[in-house]
């Protein structure tokens, strides 16, 4: 086989379980629920689970505003935080398999100048900011193949530092806030 087929099965074999753990999720969102019922050992697998997901988005960070109420929201905010940085494990293989989904897009052309540039900050940055487009700084992350443990634990601190902040607002209870977090 020659090399370039050889990186498209490579390519191929590690995307497809990525997209169907993708599907997989997004189907049976509903059904993981019971997961809550665990407690934080539960959020932390939920947590996992809705970052699995590449580019289907599952709300994760409405995990952290209603389970802070019930549980101490720095356990919360750790097991979410760091479940979600685990669980975006995805989105780095996908990008470690091959450039072929987002090479000549501008904004990821962009993205790879900027993780080039400032590497794991980067990842920090665009963990600890909302945004639903994170799957592009895993993919890019593995694109550059950025060693996996520094992408977790960037990716983790920065999803930590996050919904650390969200379980803290929304177990004070500022009402206003709650409501747009849960959007």
């Amino acid at each position: 086989m020659q090399p370039r087929a050889r990186q498209i099965l490579k390519s191929l074999l590690i995307l497809l379980p990525v997209i169907a753990i993708s599907v997989l999720i997004f189907i049976y969102q509903d059904s993981l629920r019971r997961f809550e019922a665990w407690g934080i050992p539960g959020i932390f697998l939920l947590s996992i689970l809705a970052s699995s997901t590449v580019i289907i988005p599952v709300p994760g960070f409405v995990l952290a505003c209603t389970m802070s109420p019930i549980f101490s929201p720095v356990w919360v905010a750790l097991a979410t935080g760091v479940g979600a940085g685990l669980g975006e494990v995805t989105g780095y293989l996908a990008g470690y398999s091959g450039q072929v989904v987002l090479a000549g897009r501008p904004s990821y052309e962009r993205l790879v100048t900027w993780m080039r540039k400032y590497g794991g900050w980067a990842v920090l940055l665009l963990a600890f900011i909302p945004n639903p487009a994170f799957d592009m700084a895993g993919i890019t992350a593995g694109t550059l193949k950025m060693p996996l443990p520094k992408f977790l634990l960037f990716c983790a601190l920065g999803k930590t530092l996050r919904m650390g902040l969200i379980a803290l607002t929304c177990a004070s209870g500022i009402p206003w806030l709650k409501s747009i977090i849960a959007r």
